[in-house]
């Protein structure tokens, strides 16, 4: 081995070894080892995007704004979902079999104790969720719909729920029993709310600012669907509808399902009647009954506008 050898590898083994640790601050005496330790410890010295009481701070609710908005958007950049439906409804409607066991349990509850106004309150909504199944039976079928289309090459859709139970879980399960992606919005909340299992784990977020989940719930929307729901589904629906209304985004098909519950939860006639919306504001949205139904509103719609991305 030459010199040359000999040096070359000298050298590459000092680059392997590890870099020396820095010296050790020359303490003079224990009153100044204890101002360094203070130095040290207090919150000031912390790094900023390290320093997590500063970033949960009112002060810094804009930088998690921002990164709020931009983990979402990046994530789901790099999954490629561009184009979506937005699904929407009740956590309380749950799948049929579920709704039954507890009517029955309402019912045994309330037979035992015939004078409870509580119990027979009980029972009677126990009796109307388990009506209402059928909605859960619904959803899951259409996003199996949803989901078979989006595999193949001419429609490009991806099923997005806020991720809990109920109708949300209903929706993601169908497109999850057929083999495509699923998507799940889910938001921190003071009582804790589990994302549902059929939802793509690399494609669940969790969110602080409802403003942000809404947000990216209309970003890449192609159409919305709304089951009967309670102030949440109704919070989402009429922040599209408005959003429709005002020009602020592109006017996409909006289905409400179940003619019958929406007719007497919202009241459309009596508004234009009132004056307080225009008659033209009642074709902003449909109705559909069933899965088929919706899917052919949509691909309608997308007929109309001479939409390729439905073709």
């Amino acid at each position: 081995m030459s010199a040359g050898d000999d040096e070359r590898n000298s050298r590459l083994e000092t680059e392997d070894r590890a870099p020396p640790e820095p010296p050790a601050p020359h303490i003079p005496d224990l009153a100044a080892a204890k101002r360094l330790q203070a130095i040290l410890a207090s919150p000031s010295y912390r790094k900023a995007d390290e320093d997590m009481d500063f970033l949960a701070s009112a002060e810094a609710r804009g930088p998690r704004l921002e990164l709020e908005y931009f983990k979402a958007e990046l994530l789901l950049r790099r999954h490629g979902i561009a184009n979506t439906i937005v699904v929407f409804g009740s956590t309380r409607i749950v799948e049929p079999a579920l709704a039954e066991r507890r009517r029955a349990d309402a019912q045994s509850r309330a037979s035992a104790s015939p004078g409870d106004a509580t119990l027979a309150k009980r029972l009677a909504i126990a009796k109307r969720i388990c009506e209402n199944s059928r909605y859960y039976e619904i959803a899951r079928e259409f996003g199996a719909l949803v989901g078979a289309a989006c595999r193949s090459d001419a429609t490009r859709l991806a099923i997005v729920t806020g991720g809990g139970p109920g109708v949300m879980e209903a929706a993601n399960r169908g497109a999850f029993e057929v083999g495509a992606e699923t998507v799940g919005l889910n938001i921190t909340l003071p009582h804790e709310q589990l994302p549902n299992t059929y939802v793509t784990p690399s494609l669940c977020l969790r969110f602080r600012y409802f403003a942000l989940r809404k947000m990216h719930f209309m970003l890449r929307a192609r159409a919305l669907v709304a089951f009967p729901g309670g102030f949440g589904t109704f919070d989402e629906l009429f922040e599209t509808l408005t959003l429709v209304q005002t020009g602020k985004v592109k006017p996409i098909p909006i289905i409400l399902v179940g003619e019958d519950y929406w007719r007497r939860a919202f009241d459309v006639d009596f508004l234009v009647d009132e004056g307080v919306i225009d008659p033209e504001d009642r074709r902003l949205f449909r109705y559909a009954e069933t899965a088929p139904d919706i899917w052919e509103e949509i691909l309608r719609w997308g007929d109309r506008k001479e939409d390729l991305l439905f073709e």
